[in-house]
């Protein structure tokens, strides 16, 4: 019910600032850790939250961890359980700024941005740098961006029997259609 609650009071406060906020549900986020010549390891997670203020440039991101979907359930029950441990850092969060970002600037040319910010994975925060690649569709703005972001950085551990399997380095790529 609370969940109800503050998605209702969440719709309603960007519905009455929508000239000065843009927003999405279901950005995706995709990531890959594998290894050649072993299995595969990525995931998807397509219930992302972003908004971005489009006076100022701001963006935050969060999602919750167990939204992300691999192709094998076991792997999916391991990335919860063991590695990113969601049911005690149910959420990854992403707050920054697109640098020099002018919405009057933004057409359906693909234009390159900075993005800097501070992002909030496994109980850890790290300051990010990232570039993304800004323009308009329609009357939404796609943001397309991708990164690596370091298993170390956030205290993931990744158990001794599979380290050899599984990259440290995990290539990120957000995808955001916002309105």
């Amino acid at each position: 019910m609370k969940k109800i609650t503050l998605i209702v009071l969440l719709i309603i406060a960007i519905k009455s600032f929508a000239q000065d906020k843009m927003v999405t549900y279901g950005a995706i986020i995709h990531f890959e850790a594998s290894i050649p010549l072993f299995e595969e390891v990525k995931a998807s997670n397509e219930k992302t939250t972003c908004i971005l203020i489009t006076k100022t440039g701001q963006i935050a991101c969060w999602m919750n961890i167990k939204d992300f979907k691999f192709q094998r359930s076991l792997m999916e029950e391991h990335f919860n359980e063991n590695y990113m441990e969601s049911k005690r850092f149910p959420r990854a969060v992403f707050k920054g700024k697109i640098e020099k970002f002018d919405l009057k600037n933004i057409n359906s040319v693909p234009k390159q941005y900075q993005i800097n910010g501070k992002i909030t994975i496994h109980g850890k925060t790290k300051k990010i740098g990232i570039n993304g690649t800004l323009k308009k569709v329609d009357k939404r703005i796609e943001l397309i961006s991708e990164f690596p972001l370091n298993t170390d950085d956030f205290m993931i551990e990744i158990p001794f029997i599979v380290r050899s399997k599984i990259s440290k380095s995990v290539n990120t790529q957000l995808i955001c259609v916002l309105q």
